[in-house]
């Protein structure tokens, strides 16, 4: 291959790549064709497990976090005191349900 038949250099076809790249998901994301996950949107809460040892105690604020816990088909479920209809699963990190008896 001559010199003269080399009509786009490989740093300009990236560049024209990346850029069409770029421009598409632009486009789509202004238009609404892309849905961004509302999981955070649909979360009740955020919650930590401590563990205690026996004769151990751990410090924790008195006040109430204004939600109670109940077992929805076995699996444990947090609800809102405000309005105990508005619940949530409790689930691990991988989307595993908390069992409950």
């Amino acid at each position: 291959m001559s010199q003269n038949e080399v009509r786009f250099t490989i740093r300009s076809l990236l560049a024209t790549a990346i850029g069409a790249v770029i421009a598409t998901v632009a486009v789509l994301e202004l238009s609404g064709k892309i849905s961004h996950s509302t999981i955070k949107d649909n979360a009740i809460g955020e919650f930590t497990a401590i563990h205690v040892e026996p004769g151990e105690t751990f410090r924790m604020s008195p006040k109430p976090s204004e939600l109670h816990a109940v077992c929805e088909h076995g699996y444990l479920a947090i609800a809102a005191d405000a309005d105990p209809e508005f619940r949530g699963v409790l689930v691990d990190y991988k989307n595993r349900g908390v069992k409950c008896q």
